[in-house]
């Protein structure tokens, strides 16, 4: 058994979750439930960033004290992990004890010379909570956030990233440190050759509002907040306080990080060299998904298109959210949400496909064999056999390549696979003629049918357990030889939207 740390990104409180940081969570959720079967020990964990200064400014406009502020939205992205069945181990707020001891700690472990204090003068964007250039800006405003930088001048402590830079390249290029997939492990590499620049790491109390973590020794000056925030993970881990789990996951497991593409490079660059820095082990992955788009729109309230994870969920049920975000997007590209794509899928794939391939082969064999049947290896057809390792086996091959759409897939030919072989064989009518040919039919489809369920176990972890209730199976039995399946129909899967 390995020890497997998994986490995704934290996102700043400023306003509610929206289906895009819904996609992360879920799809953190497929890695550390698969890492669960596969047989690691994994330790999964979000969180929330609470010390930005765009949470300080959403909380002055909405007129409310910050710490109040942030308690309420904090609430909202533990409640949605609830919402949509993630299975984390931890939540951490970067407000809390643990975490401000871990910041500060990481501080003053990195070597004394990489941070040094200097006067700065330039333009900042808060979206993104970084300095910018002019290179980096689109006819003078922030390509991300479509909104003009401020200027900023004061004296701040930096470090020294030009410093890593060639360590860096190393790790990235030699997959010591892996990104994955492999397109913006290759964008990271052209940022790193571009030459690193120092990046300041504190800002002054009166800019930060008064409000984050103090550097250590200096209480003039507030931490930057990334500088702050990338320590969530090892602090969720007990860096702070010496925990045994940190050593046990962080330095000698196996650590990923789950990211948007707007972030890589704080996490993939400024994260690795900190820790370097520090003298700490670096993560072992970071795995980068894209943008949800709305309508093809980029997500926007200005434009009104936020979608609500929770009313999304309300209405169509988790799993079939999980279905549709998991299917549709691409894991490392940007992938588009509809509603009427989402109810398209629900009636075709969920419907139409599992949710029917559940029902007829329950209704066969509670019509037929009173409910029960006796699993007899020998009746396994060779092609039904072959056909299920040939797509069990790439479906592994997507899921460690984080082409958790393809995995999805995989599944879903299985699906189709099913629904075609009852179609062909016709067990409804084989059975007024041969019951030994009839059994064997359904001892094909009980096969296929559960291998479906384990196959969906990471993705759908609600309609896997109800596929192994529905077929009276025990998901976790050492040999289906002379298994006996009592099966209950009970209510369809995925009743069709009108």
């Amino acid at each position: 058994m390995n020890k497997y740390f998994i986490s995704t990104a934290i996102p700043y409180v400023n306003a509610s979750p929206h289906i895009g940081f819904a996609l992360e969570l879920i799809q953190g959720d497929v890695l550390a439930r698969y890492r669960r079967l596969r047989g690691d020990e994994v330790f999964f964990i979000n969180g929330t960033d609470e010390n930005a200064l765009k949470n300080v400014q959403a909380a002055e406009k909405a007129g409310v004290d910050v710490q109040k502020f942030v308690d309420q939205h904090a609430q909202k992205y533990i409640k949605l992990s609830e919402v949509l069945n993630i299975s984390n181990n931890d939540f951490i707020r970067t407000t809390e004890e643990r975490h401000i001891k871990g910041a500060q700690k990481l501080w003053s472990a990195c070597k004394a010379e990489d941070i040094y204090k200097k006067s700065y003068k330039g333009l900042y964007c808060i979206g993104c909570e970084e300095f910018k250039t002019q290179k980096d800006l689109i006819e003078g405003v922030c390509p991300e956030h479509r909104a003009k930088p401020e200027e900023v001048e004061e004296e701040n402590y930096f470090f020294k990233l030009s410093k890593y830079q060639d360590e860096l390249l190393r790790l990235i290029e030699s997959d010591e440190l892996k990104i994955t997939p492999s397109s913006r492990k290759n964008e990271t590499l052209e940022f790193i050759r571009g030459g690193l620049e120092d990046f300041s790491i504190s800002r002054s109390r009166e800019r930060a509002k008064n409000w984050g973590i103090s550097v250590p020794e200096d209480d003039s000056q507030i931490m930057y907040v990334w500088f702050d925030a990338l320590t969530n993970y090892i602090n969720a881990l007990g860096y702070g306080d010496d925990d045994a789990r940190f050593k046990e996951y962080w330095e000698k497991g196996y650590s990923a990080h789950l990211v948007g593409k707007g972030i890589t490079r704080f996490h993939a660059i400024y994260w690795p060299a900190m820790l370097l820095s520090a003298g700490l082990a670096l993560p072992k992955e970071i795995f980068v998904h894209g943008y949800v788009t709305v309508d093809g729109e980029k997500i926007s309230k200005s434009i009104g298109n936020v979608v609500d994870p929770f009313r999304v969920v309300e209405k169509y049920g988790v799993d079939p959210v999980r279905y549709f975000l998991l299917r549709e997007i691409p894991s490392g590209e940007d992938g588009d949400f509809s509603y009427k794509k989402l109810e398209d899928r629900y009636n075709g794939d969920l419907a139409n496909g599992l949710g029917n391939l559940v029902q007829r082969t329950v209704t066969l064999i509670e019509n037929n064999l009173s409910g029960e049947l006796i699993y007899k290896p020998d009746l396994l057809e060779k092609e039904i056999k072959e056909k299920t390792e040939e797509l069990f086996k790439k479906y592994i091959g997507n899921l460690d390549s984080f082409l958790l759409h393809e995995a999805l897939g995989k599944t879903w030919e299985l699906v189709g696979y099913a629904n075609k072989y009852i179609d062909d064989k016709k067990p409804w009518a084989v059975v007024k003629s041969d019951a030994q040919e009839f059994l064997a039919i359904m001892n094909n489809t009980v096969f296929i049918l559960y291998n479906i369920a384990w196959m969906l176990v990471p993705f759908m972890p609600e309609t896997a357990d109800k596929i192994f209730t529905i077929l009276g199976a025990n998901r976790d039995a050492e040999t289906l030889e002379n298994y006996k399946f009592l099966v209950q129909k009970g209510d369809g899967l995925f009743p069709r939207l009108k």
